[in-house]
């Protein structure tokens, strides 16, 4: 009965609506309930779709310097694990500690703006996926070119230095090797599997961003803390340690791009274009046409109804 009375009166939705707002006496609170009223996926894929638009339009030299200032950052999670490791006991749960070291590099690389590789399968592939055109494939993949290179060079000079230059002690030293040692130890597919969980994780990541505020630094953590918990290999922070491992002569350079750089590669695309960035926008767009839809059906019966009035006139009538 009160749905019937809603559909025949158009001032029950008026009703409702002052109803509601009887609850709410000032803006004052009015403003408190906007503030605690999360952001909905719409807000938060485009708010990501404008950063990834940014970027795309940003010089090759402005993400070149900012993505070896990446690079030189990730290093920092490589020693901070590593000491970690070296200065706690060795029991069973050091792992579950020594993993937050792992997170101190992303919260640079992050909180400071810097470009990583692994941030831009989500952020310039929603520009791509909405434009749908050759000059922005071109343009995303000419980025991805540009960032990765310069991670990687930053990466690979961190490691020359603490690899080259005795600067810890040996118990810290001892780690490094079986932190490096540990991203070599385990097949193709092993590592393209894990790779996908790590990009996975890092671009839901940055998904979680927008709508974080205070909670930005805590997502951070947890999120780069499981990956490196779960020994899940970033191509990043993984080429930091296997860098030093080429570096001391503990691998080879083939061993570092077969064993590590092309399966970590592939996985990490896959894990964020796929699991993130397409499923992402499957669900906004399909909310979208959805909503559409709906207004189209509430719209008919209305447009509809003056032809049934004129068609039960005769001619007749009508004259």
């Amino acid at each position: 009965m009160k749905a019937d009375r809603a559909k025949g009166d158009p001032a029950a939705g008026e009703d409702t609506s002052a109803s509601a707002r009887a609850v709410i006496s000032t803006e004052q609170e009015e403003r408190r309930v906007e503030d605690r009223v999360a952001i909905n996926a719409r807000v938060v894929y485009e708010s990501i779709r404008r950063e990834g638009e940014e970027e795309l339009a940003r010089p090759n030299a402005a993400l070149a310097w900012s993505a070896l200032a990446a690079g030189l950052s990730m290093g920092i999670s490589f020693i901070a694990e590593a000491m970690l490791k070296a200065h706690l006991p060795n029991q069973p749960w050091v792992p579950l500690l020594s993993c937050f070291g792992y997170s101190v590099g992303f919260l640079v690389i992050v909180l400071g703006r810097q470009q990583l590789f692994t941030e831009n399968t989500l952020t310039v592939i929603l520009p791509l996926m909405q434009h749908r055109n050759g000059r922005t494939l071109i343009r995303v993949l000419q980025l991805w070119t540009v960032v990765l290179s310069a991670n990687l060079v930053g990466t690979c000079l961190f490691a020359a230095c603490v690899g080259k230059i005795t600067l810890f002690d040996p118990t810290v030293v001892r780690a490094l090797n079986a932190i490096g040692a540990a991203h070599l130890g385990s097949s193709f597919g092993i590592i393209f599997v894990r790779a996908i969980f790590a990009g996975w994780l890092i671009a839901l990541m940055v998904w979680l961003l927008p709508g974080a505020e205070s909670a930005r630094v805590s997502i951070i953590i947890i999120l780069t803390a499981l990956v490196g918990l779960g020994g899940f290999n970033h191509i990043v922070a993984g080429s930091t340690t296997v860098f030093y491992m080429v570096i001391t002569h503990s691998a080879t350079w083939s061993e570092y791009f077969l064993r590590f750089f092309l399966p970590t590669l592939l996985g990490n695309i896959v894990g964020g274009v796929t699991l993130v960035a397409a499923l992402g926008h499957a669900q906004v767009v399909g909310g979208r046409e959805m909503s559409s839809d709906d207004t189209n059906a509430n719209d008919a019966p209305r447009q509809s109804k003056p032809r049934l009035h004129l068609s039960n006139k005769s001619p007749a009538s009508q004259c």
